[in-house]
């Protein structure tokens, strides 16, 4: 059985930064693409960046030159740095794995919450 498990987020003020790791255990992590999502309140949860496992990355626009999705295979954990924080990054941040037929793989774990201040 799957199991995802994020962690790393915070309370930050405008501007600042946080890195956000996610362990996943029972997995083929090393070919999988892998995701991070973040729902605000009262929002749809959204994706904001995934990597392939040889490491080619796509992000929203949003975060594009703030945020940085990276891997270690050999760890299976999936990272995000996040810069230049702004008070709309504000989420419950969540990793996953794609699936174009089913939306993600895995059932949803249990998040990490960022918070920028203004």
């Amino acid at each position: 059985q799957v199991q995802l498990v994020e962690s790393g987020g915070g309370l930050v003020q405008a501007g600042g930064s946080l890195r956000l790791s996610c362990a996943a255990s029972g997995t083929l992590f090393s070919i999988e693409v892998m995701a991070w999502y973040r729902q605000a309140p009262g929002k749809q949860r959204e994706l904001v960046a995934r990597i392939t496992g040889r490491s080619t990355t796509y992000y929203t626009d949003s975060v594009k030159g703030r945020f940085t999705i990276s891997r270690d295979n050999a760890k299976n954990r999936v990272y995000l740095q996040m810069n230049s924080l702004k008070p709309e990054d504000t989420a419950v941040y969540y990793c996953n794995a794609p699936s174009l037929r089913k939306g993600v793989l895995y059932s949803w774990g249990q998040g990490t919450q960022v918070t920028v201040s203004s």
